[in-house]
């Protein structure tokens, strides 16, 4: 029963112990502890393990137990402490808060003892401050008063002061007087309803006004109106030498008399502006006939130098009229690259040499004056148009003759073609007439001015380029196949001679020069006109023609090579190729290709130094007409025998090698050709050389045949077939039932890694074809 009781104890005891996770991490943080026993998760039997692991560890189990009693003895003294020191807790609580309850209610009687004597204090000092108050809006009062008294006695003396000097014009005192009055009379705006300082207030808008009507008749007094008198234009620039000296004499006499501020002498120079704009423009409509283009440009120039003076004398502020305004200076450009603004005559130079199109600084804020005189001119600007219209077509005859005096320009092999003189003369008076012209306006006479421009552009790329350039049909003739057959090298010439050749190769940088500078010459007439004309600025056309020279001297230059080279090739279809017995040297037909290129390209080349990418259109369009004619009358050549193949083998080859180094042919100074050359050689004599190996081919048995020319040739079809058939002499039978095969394999040509595989199994053997062809291919590079 006793074991019973116990074990019902414990189990109680255990159930009132077991605590909540919440406060059992608190006690752990209050009262660490490593001991076991102090373990939420205390487990007796695993600590009793823990203390006697082994069988061993028993023999010590009487020093455990007494090590355990006396921990237990240990926490039931601690306990009963606890509990016993717990007793009077509770007296104790009782009694500290009847003695915090009484602190509290003696705090509170001294609070509302401090309050009452506040209230009292406070009443006290209203007392006290009462009769202060009334003093110090007593004191302010009076000094109000006192203040405004004095304004008042100062504006009533002032008043008197300004009628009395205003009678006996003493100006000097009155400016003086007059702005005083005026800031005594503002401290009284509030008061204007008050009879006498309202009689005050107008008493003084009175002498205002009297002083200003009583100034005006004095000035007109002092500068009484002498009548205008107009000259015509040949006397204007003793108008304006008249105006400096009016001016000159004014700020001596009278500087003084006016602010600085009011620029009286700038106000007096833009009247003179109006006046003498209105009285030209009424004398130029009345003797409208009587203009001349020397005249209307010395009245311009002196009337736009006149302009340039007052811009150097004056700002332009007191300017009204709404098409005149005053300029911000732009801000300072932070671009490292842009130079200063030439002067006009390194303009000129720069326009001539081609180099406009260089960046420059933002340019100075224009004259604010321009246009203020020199606007009534701009009515008769058409007799400065047609005037020079007649002149640039005198300019353009002039410049047909001197060609055609002096002829065409002297070879130049040293710094590339000569640019004709005449072109240069021809921009630098378009310059000036540019120039010249946006000084008088920016205005539709601009957009005619560029008509003229367009027209004469147009006549000198067909009357000076296009008309000199050397006819197709030139007398040096050309060669005889039998003679072609016995040349010898440097015994024939083009047909171009070589002044021919240089002057399409001037005529070609010529048109590139005029085409580069037109282009830069539209840029600069839409900088020069009104931002609303730009879109009527067009010279594309005029572009367009010298590309259009450009192109024709190119092609002149491929033809005169290319007919050079034509008796050649057709001495080479002429050749009996069937009875060519062994493979030599190159034929004398390649000899005399060569011949021509190394005499017509040096040439060209050199001509054309200052161009390159001409040089190079020049190469590429003789290669695109060389090329394919060479093939047409390598097709010609029938029939073949093996031997005649690989001489043409040969030849084709030394040929390729000759055009892959065309560009550099004769330099000293050898260059890479450019790589869209060289992919067009390669491709073209490629093709040649496949025709010419597939020629070289059994053409037996068929299937292999067919198919080595499917592989051979990426462009075949049955045309370039029936050709090849033709080179290797066979029968029409033969090749009708080869072309039939070939028609059947063509719809599904071989294509990817299969197709290749199967090509390479249908390929000839090299019993068949191999040998001879390697045979061939070291002896073309032994001859190399």
């Amino acid at each position: 029963m006793m074991e019973e009781e116990e074990l019902e104890f414990v189990e109680e005891l255990e159930a009132v112990l077991q605590l909540t996770p919440d406060v059992q991490l608190a006690i752990e943080q209050v009262f660490p502890s490593q001991d076991p026993l102090d373990g939420a998760d205390f487990n007796a039997v695993e600590y009793i393990n823990t203390l006697f692991p082994t069988e061993q560890s028993l023999a010590n189990i009487d020093e455990v137990v007494n090590k355990i009693r006396l921990k237990i003895r240990r926490l039931d003294d601690n306990i009963r402490t606890v509990v016993r020191g717990q007793t009077n807790v509770g007296q104790d609580g009782r009694q500290a808060l009847e003695e915090a309850q009484k602190a509290i209610q003696q705090l509170f009687g001294k609070i509302k003892d401090i309050k009452d004597k506040a209230e009292k204090s406070e009443q006290m000092v209203k007392e006290i401050t009462r009769d202060i108050k009334q003093l110090d809006h007593a004191k302010r009062h009076l000094t109000t008063s006192i203040t405004t008294l004095n304004h008042l006695h100062m504006l009533a003396g002032g008043v008197d002061s300004l009628e009395a000097m205003t009678r006996r014009r003493q100006y000097g005192e009155v400016a003086n007087l007059l702005q005083g009055v005026m800031n005594v009379l503002e401290h009284f705006h509030k008061y204007m309803g008050i009879p006498q300082i309202r009689q005050l207030s107008e008493r003084v808008k009175a002498a205002q006004t009297e002083l200003g009507q009583q100034i005006l008749a004095d000035f007109e007094e002092a500068f009484p109106s002498q009548g205008t008198k107009v000259a015509w234009l040949d006397k204007i620039d003793r108008r304006y030498a008249w105006i400096k000296r009016q001016l000159v004499d004014y700020e001596e006499k009278y500087g003084r008399m006016f602010p600085r501020e009011w620029y009286m002498t700038e106000r007096v120079a833009v009247e003179f502006c109006h006046v003498t704009r209105t009285e030209l423009a009424k004398i130029m409509r009345t003797r409208a006939k009587e203009i001349e283009v020397k005249l209307l440009l010395f009245a311009i120039q002196r009337t736009t130098n006149f302009e340039g003076f007052l811009a150097k004398r004056f700002s332009g502020c007191t300017l009204t009229d709404g098409t005149l305004k005053k300029l911000e200076c732009p801000p300072p450009s932070t671009n490292p690259f842009l130079e200063d603004e030439p002067a006009p005559e390194m303009e000129e130079l720069a326009m001539e040499k081609g180099d406009l199109d260089q960046p420059k600084k933002p340019k100075a804020p224009d004259n604010p004056f321009h246009g203020i005189v020199s606007k009534c001119f701009e009515p008769h600007l058409y007799v400065y148009i047609e005037s020079q219209d007649k002149n640039l077509g005198e300019l353009i005859d002039r410049f047909v003759a001197d060609f055609k005096a002096q002829g065409p320009p002297k070879p130049n092999t040293d710094e590339g073609g000569a640019v004709l003189p005449s072109c240069a003369d021809l921009f630098v008076y378009y310059k000036k007439c540019m120039v010249q012209c946006s000084q008088l306006s920016t205005g539709e006479p601009m957009i005619a001015l560029t008509t003229i421009f367009q027209k004469y552009l147009r006549e000198y790329a067909w009357k000076i380029l296009s008309g000199n350039l050397p006819k197709t049909t030139s007398s040096s003739g050309g060669l005889t196949i039998s003679s072609l057959l016995k040349e010898k090298e440097g015994s024939e010439v083009a047909k171009f001679t070589l002044e021919e050749l240089c002057l399409v190769c001037s005529i070609l940088s010529t048109a590139e020069y005029c085409l580069a500078t037109t282009q830069q010459l539209e840029e600069k007439l839409k900088e020069k006109v009104d931002v609303s004309l730009i879109e009527r600025i067009n010279l594309t056309g005029e572009m367009d023609t010298f590309s259009t020279v450009i192109s024709s001297s190119i092609q002149l230059l491929v033809q005169d090579l290319d007919a050079a080279c034509d008796p050649a090739l057709t001495a080479m279809s002429k050749m009996q190729w069937q009875n060519v017995e062994h493979v030599g040297d190159q034929s004398p037909y390649v000899t005399s290709v060569i011949l021509h290129i190394k005499q017509n390209v040096p040439i060209i080349r050199d001509n054309l130094a200052s161009t390159r990418k001409y040089f190079t259109q020049f190469c590429i369009k003789f290669a695109n007409s060389f090329i394919p004619k060479f093939i047409t009358h390598l097709f010609k050549c029938k029939p073949i025998s093996m031997v005649g193949a690989e001489q043409l083998l040969l030849d084709t080859h030394s040929l390729k090698m000759v055009l892959l180094d065309l560009p550099s042919i004769g330099s000293q100074v050898v260059r890479k050709a450019p790589a869209s050359y060289t992919k067009i050689v390669v491709k073209g004599m490629t093709r040649a050389e496949m025709i010419l190996k597939v020629v070289m081919a059994p053409h037996e048995p068929l299937v292999v045949f067919v198919d080595n020319y499917i592989k051979l040739l990426t462009d075949c079809n049955t045309e370039t077939f029936q050709k090849i058939l033709d080179m290797k002499g066979l029968k029409r039978s033969e090749q009708s039932s080869m072309l039939e095969l070939l028609r059947q394999r063509l719809p599904t040509p071989p294509s990817g890694p299969e197709g290749s595989s199967s090509l390479s199994l249908l390929a000839p053997t090299p019993e068949q074809e191999s040998s001879r062809i390697r045979k061939l291919e070291k002896l073309i590079k032994k001859r190399l």
